[in-house]
């Protein structure tokens, strides 16, 4: 394509302005998907926001910069979406510790726990209201990054700070040994209930992989 512009300069010279702005009108045309102004309506608000800032850059300043911008807001609105997409549903359960009797509080978290829905995951709990013990079950969670090792520790300590004690299940064996990394193994009151045949297996995206 450039040798074909450099060796047609000449005769590309000769063309018409006007005429050579039809062509690119033309293409334009013919590259936009028109179709998708239909169903504007009927996709979630981020893709059509996505759609307009796309078209909106392509038109503005160039494809290559739109393409960009949209994977950008992408990603953003995915993020953002995930972090409130994280919930817990409460339930009693029996006692994990067969000394004792009684009924402990379950959390069973919902969705994935990452830099993003840390603080959505931090208000999941009801520390002054839960019995001595509670349950943290991931089984229908992952535990992503660093910063969702720091809020699990942030919650326990809320609990440890009221006297109670916090039991964590399903967390990846790799995802156990970084939060006793984390805290020093000094935190009677939070609990890795570990059950390796139930556990799920996955590592931690965390610098502290490499000195656990």
């Amino acid at each position: 394509l450039a040798l074909g512009i450099v060796a047609g300069a000449p005769l590309l010279a000769s063309v018409p302005i006007a005429a050579l702005t039809g062509v690119m009108f033309t293409v334009c045309q013919s590259t936009f998907s028109w179709s998708s102004l239909r169903i504007l309506n009927k996709i979630p608000k981020l893709d059509a926001a996505v759609i307009f800032l796309v078209s909106f850059i392509t038109v503005k300043d160039d494809l290559a910069k739109a393409v960009v911008a949209g994977v950008i807001a992408s990603a953003l609105g995915f993020a953002w979406k995930q972090s409130t997409g994280i919930t817990a549903s409460e339930s009693m359960v029996k006692s994990l510790n067969t000394k004792k009797s009684g009924k402990w509080k379950s959390y069973k978290v919902n969705g994935p726990l990452f830099f993003g829905s840390t603080s959505q995951f931090s208000n999941l709990f009801n520390v002054k209201d839960d019995p001595s013990d509670i349950v943290i079950d991931f089984t229908n969670s992952r535990v992503y990054d660093h910063s969702a090792l720091e809020a699990i520790n942030n919650v326990a300590d809320k609990y440890g700070e009221a006297g109670k004690k916090v039991h964590l299940k399903h967390l990846s064996e790799n995802c156990g040994n970084l939060l006793t990394t984390l805290h020093g193994g000094d935190r009677p009151y939070e609990l890795i209930e570990a059950d390796p045949q139930t556990d799920p297996v996955y590592s931690i995206a965390s610098d502290m992989t490499s000195s656990a």
